[in-house]
């Protein structure tokens, strides 16, 4: 299988955009990578983190967690808003003003979101703004594992040493107690999930973490 790699520009650090619904979305869906950046990268990365839904508890956590995950990143910008979960269609407007100030005031190269398909009516939001507002970047969806059964067929894997998928694993539990409640919130699904990925992915690691590319341009 060909082998293609992020690769940063010779005037200036490697961008990259994460956007979530809410407050673990990212961590879950491109945590490994973004981890797997910033030790690639290190200081010549440079990563926005927005969150859409985070108020109380859940921002602290969020905050928290961004942290952790761009702990070796020497730029990187965390915004988490506090639109209500679950309501995201009633907010659409609003939310598409956020979308439109990330447009003006930030150029990345690559955009980290939700799945399309993704059953999650905050999530399919999140996707849809993100393609209604960048237009010619790339743009790498990410999945969350749920009681919906939602779960595809991606096109795109990056490969995650042990180390770095365990390292995902254990920051997000520790980040997010308050989710812990939760029958699917637990470190052998998204192990599990981890795991079936590489497995699929055919490459080098045992684990990677998957996305779907919609358009992508070869040169």
């Amino acid at each position: 299988m060909m082998e293609l790699e992020f690769k940063r520009f010779a005037n200036g650090p490697l961008r990259v955009l994460c956007l979530g619904a809410h407050s673990d979305d990212i961590e879950i869906g491109c945590g490994g990578t973004v981890l797997r950046m910033a030790e690639q990268f290190g200081e010549q990365l440079d990563v926005r983190w927005v969150v859409m839904s985070g108020v109380g508890e859940r921002k602290s956590e969020a905050e928290n967690s961004a942290r952790r995950f761009l702990a070796n990143v020497r730029h990187a910008q965390c915004d988490i808003h506090g639109f209500r979960d679950g309501f995201f269609p009633q907010s659409w407007g609003e939310i598409k003003e956020v979308f439109e100030g990330l447009k003006t005031g930030y150029a990345p190269d690559v955009v980290f979101t939700h799945h399309r398909d993704d059953r999650h009516q905050d999530h399919r939001i999140v996707s849809d703004l993100t393609w209604n507002t960048f237009r010619n970047h790339l743009i790498l969806e990410f999945e969350i594992p749920k009681f919906d059964g939602d779960l595809g067929s991606p096109n795109v894997f990056v490969p995650l040493a042990e180390e770095t998928a365990s390292r995902k694993v254990t920051h997000i539990l520790e980040s997010f107690p308050s989710q812990g409640g939760k029958h699917w919130f637990t470190g052998d699904t998204f192990q599990a999930l981890l795991r079936i990925r590489g497995l699929e992915s055919g490459g080098r690691e045992r684990h990677a973490e998957a996305f779907y590319a919609r358009k992508l341009l070869l040169l």
